[in-house]
């Protein structure tokens, strides 16, 4: 017999998720997104939304920011860093960034960490890296942490489907 999909308050998942999929307005261009699937779920999950670049003590808006000599794992290991168009090195924004995110994620043990795709901090794939399908600098950290991730961007609507709960409950379904 299936249980239901929904959660008492006390036995709702808890998901990190990056801040600016749930309307935040901390991109670095300060323009407002969100993914409307996220807040179709709002009364099921305790989301814990976090930006790592503001984490890091970067200001909304902020010059957008690529990394250099590698991807984000490159830059938690201290062999690339991460520039700003302005030509600003804001290497150890990132890096503080990630570090806070990695403070929020130990604090709260999410089942899942939900990251901004392509972004520099968050992506699990970044076209922003030197490093061909490179991974921003808080999902490296995450990753060497084993925090479970997926990427979403705004416009993404694979997570209005089961195999969502799933991935939060299993034992739910």
């Amino acid at each position: 017999m299936k249980k239901s999909l929904l959660f008492s308050l006390q036995d709702r998942p808890t998901v990190l998720v990056s801040a600016c999929l749930l309307g935040k307005k901390c991109r670095y261009d300060g323009k407002k997104t969100v993914n409307p699937s996220l807040l179709f779920y709002k009364d099921l999950i305790n989301f814990i939304p976090f930006c790592p670049e503001q984490l890091g003590g970067l200001p909304t808006p902020r010059p957008a920011s690529n990394i250099f000599g590698g991807d984000g794992m490159d830059v938690i290991m201290g062999k690339a860093k991460v520039i700003n168009v302005e030509g600003k090195d804001v290497t150890e924004n990132f890096k503080l960034g990630a570090y806070k995110s990695l403070e929020l994620a130990l604090r709260y043990n999410p089942i899942l960490s939900i990251m901004r795709k392509k972004s520099p901090s968050c992506g699990i794939q970044t076209p922003y890296c030197e490093a061909k399908n490179g991974m921003g600098v808080t999902a490296a950290l995450f990753k060497l942490y084993k925090i479970k991730m997926i990427e979403c961007a705004p416009n993404d609507l694979l997570i209005y489907t089961g195999a969502f709960l799933m991935l939060l409950n299993p034992s739910q379904v």
